[in-house]
This record gives C-alpha cells, structure tokens and sequence, in this order.
C-alpha cells in the first residue's frame, strides 16, 4: 500500500500535501485505520522535517473534522440513551484543565485508537478548539516517534532492524497472550 501511495504521491507533485492531509482526515472520520501508512509515505516522499509537519496536520485537522462530525451525530444519537462506558462517562462528565489534560494523556498513549478519544471526547462538554490544542498537543510526541521508527527502518540501520524486532516480538505477544485468554 505504500509504495502505491508514493507512486501516486510522485504523480502530484505539490498537491501531495493536499492529498496526504486528506487522506489523514478521512482516516480520522472512519476511526479505525491506523495512519502509520500515510506517515510513512510523507517520511518518504517529503524527508522526515516535512513529512513528519505533514503528518502533524492531517492528524490535527482529522481529529478537528472527526470532532464535528462526531458531536454532531453523538448529540443526535444520545439524546435519549444512556452511556455505560466508565471512559466516556468521565469524558462527558469532564471540564476545563481535566479535560484538557485527559485528552493529551489518552493522545500520547499508542495503544488507544484516535476515534475512541475523539468519540469520548465529542460526548463530552469540552470545546472544540479546547480539543484540538489538547488534541494536537497529545499526537505531537506520538507521531514524532512513528516518524523516527518509520525513518529508521526505512534506512534500514541497525536502529531499524532492533525497531523492527521489537515491535514483531510486540506482535507475537500480543497474539500469544490472545490466544491464551481465548482458551481461558
């Protein structure tokens, strides 16, 4: 997939900006890809500098749109229904610095997925320029530690392949201690 998109990336020339922020924000609205691919593909094309400010703006702006439209929907949905979540209950109960510094904690965190902040986030009765400070504020450190680990094994030294091989122990363990649960 990413060598497609660097093809195509190739083909626009400096509307690949455009099109990187665009793909960002429709991957924040779906809020279940993840966006290393199109972190990757900036990192490539743009160098790091760029295509790590590249990423910081796609994911800024998707998390802004996917607010909106989250809130939007959520507020039509929840009008009369009930949250059981204990997350989105806190986040909904949440004001001001909490909020601000719920939001960043649950952004720096790698293994919560975007759309559930965001989804969390939009119940809540945080503001949306409040969110997107928090928000941007949080991806930052996150996605200037993908860039480097993409960065590193695109070059593929010795800081690549121990990146590599941990996140593949990762991996395995993950679906080990899964798979152990599931006989459970």
């Amino acid at each position: 997939m990413e060598a497609s998109l660097l093809e195509w990336f190739n083909t626009l020339g400096v509307y690949a900006i455009i099109v990187s922020i665009l793909l960002n924000i429709i991957i924040s609205v779906l809020g279940v890809l993840p966006s290393v691919a199109i972190t990757a593909v900036n990192i490539a094309f743009f160098g790091f500098q760029e295509g790590l400010a590249v990423s910081i703006a796609g994911e800024a702006l998707g998390a802004i749109v996917s607010f909106y439209l989250y809130r939007r929907g959520m507020n039509k949905f929840l009008r009369h229904k009930e949250i059981n979540s204990r997350l989105l209950k806190r986040m909904q109960q949440s004001r001001g610095g909490e909020a601000f510094f719920l939001i960043i904690a649950l952004r720096i965190f790698p293994f919560i997925p975007s759309g559930l902040v965001t989804l969390a986030a939009a119940v809540s009765k945080v503001g949306i320029i409040q969110y997107s400070v928090a928000s941007t504020l949080g991806k930052m450190p996150a996605l200037v530690i993908e860039a480097y680990s993409i960065q590193q094994v695109l070059v593929w030294n010795w800081k690549g392949k121990i990146i590599l091989s941990g996140f593949l122990l990762f991996l395995i363990w993950l679906i080990l201690t899964d798979r152990k649960s599931a006989k459970k």
